[in-house]
């Protein structure tokens, strides 16, 4: 199932270029991974001890520079754990760290962290008649009650350790892009009106799946009504092979033998707390405006992209 198709699509508002981080000293990947999905208590412990030692260490290797937001972000996500608003798909439990490359990878509590993805069958909320490629029914077939406008969007609030959970489904995909979710990590705002305010932007990035455990959740129900050419890895434009350093989630199955349970996703993020870039985005085009709220309608990624393109959905 591996596609060959290059995106032309650009960042509709902006690429933002910051650092990233992963860990490769004090032992906070292993142990961070060990823990991710612990209770509260033993979590708690077991990052601060695991904070404490990567601090004493102070190492950091960058994660990555941002990549674009792509076309289909909205402002205005609601502040929540679960984001599914009832679209169906495999579980998915998301637990992501952020901590502070630029001391010693430190936590960074208070960082807001934003996802957004598609639904099952390629479509975003607030694009719900954006053609996802291949043959796939109409997003309204799916039966949900989700709102159009903020199905799989949300934020999270770090806590002291830095770590934010999400609930939500294993995304599908969209010509010519492999399976992701979009993330932005902000600072400096707060949660107003069930959403979140102000600050800035430090972090722009995307969450990538292997492609063995993305192929076998695509051959389940809803996925499987989605046919067409998938683009694997290796194929796609914005991951560069770079494994969890360029946003490969670890996954671990709630059940082996049987897929459709669900799966937990897990990723340190460094970033500089400091830091912001609203910078245009690379990959040439104009820049978009927002879009209005009434669930505009958008257009499909092009099938025919130069391979030079840079920017991605």
């Amino acid at each position: 199932m591996t596609g060959n198709h290059k995106d032309t699509s650009i960042t509709r508002r902006r690429a933002l270029a910051v650092t990233g981080g992963t860990v490769a000293a004090g032992g906070l990947a292993v142990a961070g991974y060990q823990s991710a999905f612990a209770d509260d208590a033993t979590a708690t412990a077991q990052a601060t001890a695991t904070a404490s030692e990567s601090s004493s260490n102070s190492e950091c290797m960058t994660l990555m520079s941002s990549v674009t937001e792509g076309p289909y972000y909205l402002d205005g996500a609601l502040v929540r754990k679960d984001i599914t608003e009832g679209k169906s798909g495999v579980p998915l439990t998301l637990r992501l760290t952020v901590v502070d490359a630029t001391d010693g990878c430190t936590p960074v509590p208070g960082a807001a962290v934003e996802i957004w993805h598609c639904d099952a069958w390629g479509y975003y909320s607030g694009y719900t008649t954006a053609n996802p490629g291949g043959s796939a029914p109409a997003e309204s077939e799916d039966g949900s009650t989700a709102d159009d406008n903020t199905y799989l969007r949300g934020y999270q609030i770090a806590n002291a350790n830095g770590v934010v959970k999400f609930e939500t489904i294993f995304p599908g995909w969209y010509t010519p892009r492999t399976c992701h979710i979009h993330l932005k990590v902000h600072t400096g705002g707060e949660k107003e009106d069930g959403t979140y305010e102000g600050g800035k932007v430090n972090y722009t990035g995307q969450l990538f799946f292997a492609d063995d455990i993305a192929e076998e959740i695509f051959t389940l129900e809803p996925y499987a009504k989605h046919s067409g050419t998938y683009t694997e890895l290796a194929d796609d434009m914005v991951y560069d092979g770079g494994g969890a350093s360029s946003g490969l989630l670890t996954l671990k199955a709630v059940h082996k033998s049987d897929p459709s349970k669900g799966y937990k996703g897990s990723l340190t993020l460094g970033v500089d707390p400091d830091a912001e870039n609203t910078g245009a985005g690379s990959g040439g085009g104009g820049e978009g405006g927002t879009p209005p709220s009434d669930a505009p309608t958008g257009t499909p990624p092009s099938d025919s992209a130069s391979p030079s393109a840079t920017a991605s959905s």
